[in-house]
């Protein structure tokens, strides 16, 4: 069997960057397949495991090399905190088609038109996966399983299906799209089948995604208010769809 630094210099550029303790907790917890994995302090690591996630700590241990603290800050862009890293096989882009496309959706997807911030990305993939959304899809050149966005996801893109499409290829779905001059999301009931489109920071919805939308709807906002954070308006939207079943 080869060293663990043998296989991740061998897998780093195929496989998925789990960026410290959660992301790697996550990963596990949802499935993922995690042929190497390192720390720079394995007995802190362990202790993590006992206090936030017991479910997994026989899992964790096994996996778990440790390395020195200057061979595992070598291995990654900026080291965490809890000095944790490993590698993740990606799940097949067409598992992750099939999820989205699948009907009925018990649950809405998540659009994000052009997003240019990847830790915004990352947090709203996080939200997704705590929602229980179907999926969340970006548009445009970000890519949703970059480092950055994994480490802003805490690795819960295994929770939950990620993918990159044009907006052409999106699923089938009424698409409910976020706009200032659309309905009071308030009044509007979000069906379980529905994509929830959101625009980029900066400049909003696309051209293609806005004719492509069914409905435009807006969150409530107090005038003068410029607008709010990405991951606060997913948060939001998702919220108003899982309290209309109360």
């Amino acid at each position: 069997m080869t060293d663990p630094l043998s296989r991740w210099h061998r897998l780093a550029d195929s496989h998925v960057l789990l960026d410290g303790f959660h992301a790697l907790k996550h990963a596990v917890r949802f499935g993922a397949e995690v042929p190497v994995a390192v720390t720079a302090d394995r007995a802190a690591a362990l202790a993590l495991a006992d206090e936030l996630a017991p479910d997994v700590r026989q899992s964790l241990a096994a996996l778990l090399t440790e390395v020195p603290e200057t061979t595992y800050a070598a291995l990654v862009p900026r080291p965490h905190p809890t000095a944790v890293a490993a590698l993740a096989v990606r799940p097949s882009r067409a598992d992750r088609l099939a999820r989205l496309a699948h009907t009925p959706r018990t649950a809405p997807v998540v659009v994000l038109d052009n997003p240019r911030n990847l830790g915004n990305a990352g947090a709203v993939i996080r939200l997704a996966a705590g929602f229980g959304a179907t999926g969340v899809i970006t548009t445009g050149t970000l890519d949703p399983w970059h480092p950055t966005v994994v480490r802003g996801g805490a690795g819960l893109h295994f929770a939950t299906a990620v993918e990159r499409l044009d907006v052409p290829d999106l699923p089938a779905g009424p698409v409910f799209a976020l706009d200032a001059e659309g309905a009071d999301l308030r009044g509007v009931k979000l069906p379980d089948d529905a994509l929830l489109a959101f625009g980029s920071e900066r400049s909003g919805l696309s051209a293609g995604l806005r004719a492509r939308a069914d409905h435009l709807l807006s969150l409530p906002m107090r005038p003068q208010v410029s607008s709010y954070n990405l991951a606060t308006s997913v948060a939001m939207t998702l919220y108003h769809w899982s309290a209309q079943g109360f």
